[in-house]
């Protein structure tokens, strides 16, 4: 783009950013409703699944109790609102992209696509590995640690707002390396200053996953342990997706020190 034709962004007045931005959110709730329909149909099997990496572990003859007489409804209803939300929510994010879009140049929307696209996958990622690798072994150690006479009955509702909670922990601590690469494209944060205080990193990550996982040094470490390799990982990113911004910087210091 010469300087000559500077790129144009589109306009608009007030009252139609605003009627855009109410179709673009009744489109999200109509879409998080259709997922809805069959999550609600199916709801109780869907809290089988997730109940299922506690079940496995629990004692011989142990099992999940209520101690609320709505909790048998209510708890696999909000699952079923969840998992729709959590279904829907390429879709959602795509209707948030379509309503900024118009305000960016070129040049932030090929920086911002992929960091949308990635975010939504890394997040993924992070439900799917606390589902898969942390929960096993997790229920694993906390059912095996009861004193003697004591018999594990967890609640259903208990239990599904503590594994929400850390699906929820589990897919933020994983969109690390796109928090990496924003800080650095901001300019916040350089590079260089990553890479040196790594030691600060690493302590400050263990201190947000004691306060995000149960009291245990397992699930402490599970967490820790792949939020810091994601912190290495947008720290190359960052000097592959911002290499000539980062040449640009460099040159700029060179000359302002010559």
């Amino acid at each position: 783009m010469s300087t000559d034709n500077p790129e144009q962004l589109a306009e608009g007045t007030l009252i139609s950013h605003l009627i855009e931005l109410r179709q673009r959110l009744l489109k999200s709730v109509v879409a998080i409703s259709i997922a809805f329909v069959p999550c609600a149909i199916y709801a109780n099997d869907l809290f089988t699944i997730v109940a299922t990496p506690l079940l496995k572990k629990m004692p011989h003859g142990a099992q999940m109790i209520s101690t609320s007489l709505v909790a048998p409804f209510m708890a696999p209803f909000k699952l079923a609102l969840f998992v729709a939300l959590f279904a829907a929510m390429p879709y959602v994010l795509y209707q948030a992209w379509a309503f900024v879009a118009p305000g960016l140049y070129k040049k932030e929307k090929r920086f911002a696509v992929p960091l949308v696209v990635s975010s939504i996958v890394l997040f993924y990622g992070g439900a799917a590995f606390a589902y898969f690798v942390v929960f096993p072994l997790m229920f694993a150690f906390l059912t095996t640690t009861a004193p003697v006479g004591v018999q594990l009955m967890t609640d259903m509702a208990n239990y599904l707002d503590f594994v929400l909670l850390l699906f929820f922990a589990f897919g933020i601590a994983f969109e690390v390396p796109v928090a990496v690469v924003l800080l650095a494209a901001t300019g916040l944060v350089r590079i260089e200053t990553m890479t040196k205080n790594r030691g600060y990193v690493i302590l400050g990550i263990f201190i947000i996953a004691a306060f995000l996982t149960p009291p245990d040094a397992l699930s402490q470490t599970f967490m820790a342990g792949p939020m810091y390799l994601l912190y290495e990982l947008g720290i190359v990113l960052s000097r592959i997706l911002l290499k000539e911004k980062l040449a640009d910087q460099r040159s700029e210091e060179q000359s302002a020190s010559s």
